[in-house]
């Protein structure tokens, strides 16, 4: 069920306009949002504790006259993807090496057979390598995305359901880039004028799966498991806002998106190279730190620093 909130994120601020022809600084964040009144859904631009309605194409708005109460109506999923990306280990944190060193062995095992004798000999090679706290596998040096399924969207106040088949379900908490218009082969410095904006993410996922299965088509893109929202914020620094999630209260994640590997800029353009992302496409950025399980009765919460608290409760399927 979608979830009816007063002004979940707790800003009131003013806002450039859509034109910016209004007297309000262009320093100022501006926070659309997607929703529910009656039976009327629409993209609104968040006015404190008000939203006015937008029109026109998706981050090709005019504004109108209209507006609501945030505590009347329904918030939505920020925008309609028709892609969803999310990218895998791009904080060192998550990637198991900020206070460690890590030595990799490999053997390798060369059987050959006598045709003569049949006998069977076997020689055995051993590499070493040792990677310092600090130091970036080299795969990822280069943003490593995979796919979501537009399925798992949830909003703002859904339910995050846990497969009848599972076994070991982990939240995630992510920056979500929101594209704002056709990227094609983008170079990094003009990157940012493809961004509407940012969300917060939940990059809900299947270990078992993840780890056993040939492609994370399910351990990343069951149903329920892209929840994000509440508001799209433009107008901040993306590369370095506070993310932190609450497993019922507590806090378990809590770092900068200035430690991501790979910054905004350089995750869009580098996918931009190989597919064409569209308005409204959503690109996950990656988790830090460690993740645990989530499970039924559970609240998960994700807050973004200027876009506020997404919040999912955790149910069986």
């Amino acid at each position: 069920m979608l979830a009816r909130i007063v002004n979940c994120c707790g800003f009131v601020c003013a806002f450039v306009s859509l034109a910016a022809a209004d007297a309000a600084s262009a320093a100022d964040p501006i926070r659309y949002c997607r929703f529910r009144a009656g039976d009327k859904v629409a993209y609104g631009l968040v006015e404190g504790d008000r939203v006015r309605e937008l029109t026109g194409e998706f981050a090709a708005w005019t504004k109108t006259e209209t507006t609501h109460s945030l505590r009347d109506v329904e918030l939505l999923v920020p925008s309609e993807p028709t892609q969803i990306l999310a990218l895998a280990g791009n904080y060192e944190s998550h990637l198991g090496n900020e206070d460690t060193i890590t030595t990799t062995i490999t053997t390798v095992v060369t059987v050959k057979t006598d045709r003569k004798t049949g006998e069977t000999k076997t020689n055995t090679t051993t590499t070493e390598e040792t990677r310092r706290s600090g130091d970036v596998p080299e795969k990822f040096r280069i943003p490593q995305p995979f796919f979501k399924s537009p399925s798992g969207l949830v909003p703002h106040g859904g339910q995050i359901r846990v497969p009848h088949d599972s076994q070991v379900v982990h939240y995630e908490a992510e920056l979500v880039i929101v594209i704002g218009k056709t990227a094609t082969n983008v170079p990094k410095d003009q990157a940012l004028d493809y961004v509407l904006g940012v969300t917060a993410g939940n990059d809900v996922s299947e270990r078992v799966w993840q780890k056993a299965d040939v492609q994370w088509w399910r351990a990343k893109g069951s149903d329920t498991f892209a929840p994000c929202g509440p508001f799209i914020v433009a107008g901040v620094n993306y590369d370095d806002l506070l993310l932190e999630l609450r497993l019922n209260g507590e806090t378990k994640q809590k770092e900068r998106t200035s430690h991501m590997i790979q910054d905004v800029p350089s995750i869009v353009s580098f996918i931009s190279e190989h597919v064409t992302l569209h308005p409204g496409d959503l690109i996950y950025t990656g988790t830090s730190g460690t993740t645990t399980p989530i499970k039924p009765g559970d609240v998960v919460e994700v807050e973004l620093e200027e876009v506020g608290v997404l919040r999912n409760e955790v149910v069986a399927e």
